[in-house]
């Protein structure tokens, strides 16, 4: 088969590899439709996560066709479209029965180094390094998913494949950090990031109740379809002090509940911290640059909710832990447990309340994927989502 493949910081090339095979009879094989491109990938693709292996597979949001199943599978048959939740459950443990799919402990065959890193082992995650267990990613012909009875999901007649690849990623993602945040009717909401877990995030908290939704960002292309199809209000952070910005907007309180969606990249114009946080990230003082966070918790209410759905891989300086305190913040955060949602997403479509499609900016091929990537990392020709087709 062909796949997308990790050569080393900002080298990917198409490959062809051996076809995945069946390894445990709770597997399937799964023939890819779609394949979207990732924020998160991003950190991957740049060299910042130091568990990846020259030749692995990435990619982790993904519809298919299965095309094989274990002998311990039932419910999903040959021919079926589905969907394939990023972070992998195993259904059994203690987290899962507690529908903390991302907290899953049997999932990654590769413990030792998230054990090492944060205290107790991690799930694993479709394409996402050694760490997070060594999976071969989406960005394929084919995958072999673990667990299947508990990751997979048959997509309803009525939803298109353009609307379905985004459930297994990005939909849920956005979702689970309105979830988290704990809004409520007439909530002031801003969200920092508007690429497409961004977008899902405005959309989600206006679903569960936000009177008013704040998006941040400096790219004119996602600010304009976060107030075209989120509704939000867009404020581009080179020209405003962002703030200031929202304490006007909120009548000097501040909004009341704040989502990350960047993560360990952040950009600010913001010149002095920019050069601090990318230089001490480079030389691996640090590894998250977080003008994001700093500015959501800075920004937040009294008493109120920061929610942290961007990728965070390690450790921050400059953390205003003084201001959560003193504030009386709330800080939720985690990888998206999605098979709690999926359900519920498909409901939101299928009813009209969510269309995720327009997420799709960029189809091409899969031999097209070096290029994709770079179209997104530039966030040229306003790619928002390269969506590889195999």
């Amino acid at each position: 088969m062909r796949a997308l493949t990790w050569q080393g910081a900002n080298k990917l090339s198409v490959e062809t590899i051996p076809d995945p095979e069946i390894v445990n009879p709770r597997d399937i094989i799964v023939k890819v439709l779609m394949s979207s491109v990732c924020g998160s990938d991003l950190h991957l693709l740049d060299g910042y996560v130091p568990t990846m292996h020259p030749g692995d597979i990435i990619g982790h949001e993904f519809l298919g066709e299965v095309v094989e199943t274990g002998s311990a599978v039932t419910g999903l048959s040959r021919g079926d479209r589905v969907i394939t939740v990023s972070i992998v459950g195993c259904g059994e443990c203690a987290h899962c029965q507690r529908e903390e799919y991302s907290c899953c402990d049997n999932s990654n065959p590769n413990p030792t180094a998230t054990e090492v890193l944060y205290g107790q082992p991690c799930a694993g995650i479709f394409g996402y390094s050694h760490a997070f267990g060594g999976y071969a990613g989406s960005h394929a012909t084919y995958v072999r998913v673990p667990f299947a009875d508990v990751n997979v999901f048959k997509v309803p007649e009525g939803i298109t494949n353009e609307q379905a690849v985004f459930v297994s990623d990005a939909v849920p993602t956005g979702y689970y950090g309105a979830d988290i945040a704990e809004i409520e009717p007439g909530d002031t909401v801003a969200v920092w990031g508007c690429g497409g877990v961004g977008q899902m995030a405005i959309r989600s908290a206006y679903l569960m109740g936000a009177e008013r939704v704040i998006a941040i960002d400096r790219f004119a292309d996602r600010l304009h379809l976060a107030k075209k199809k989120g509704g939000a209000i867009g404020l581009d952070y080179t020209q405003f002090d962002i703030h200031e910005a929202l304490l006007e907007l909120t009548g000097g309180r501040g909004p009341d509940r704040c989502i990350d969606c960047v993560g360990m990249e952040a950009h600010t114009d913001n010149t002095l911290e920019q050069v601090y946080d990318k230089a001490k990230q480079q030389l691996r003082l640090h590894t998250e640059r977080g003008a994001a966070l700093r500015q959501a918790i800075y920004s937040c209410r009294k008493g109120g909710n920061v929610s942290v759905l961007g990728v965070y891989a390690g450790l921050m300086d400059k953390f205003p832990m003084g201001a959560i305190v003193n504030k009386a913040l709330t800080v939720k955060s985690g990888q998206q447990p999605g098979q709690r949602y999926v359900s519920r997403l498909f409901e939101h479509i299928l009813n009209g309340e969510l269309d995720p499609s327009y997420l799709l900016t960029h189809p091409m091929s899969l031999e097209d994927g070096p290029q994709g990537y770079a179209m997104f990392k530039e966030k040229s020709d306003d790619c928002l989502r390269a969506v590889f087709i195999p």
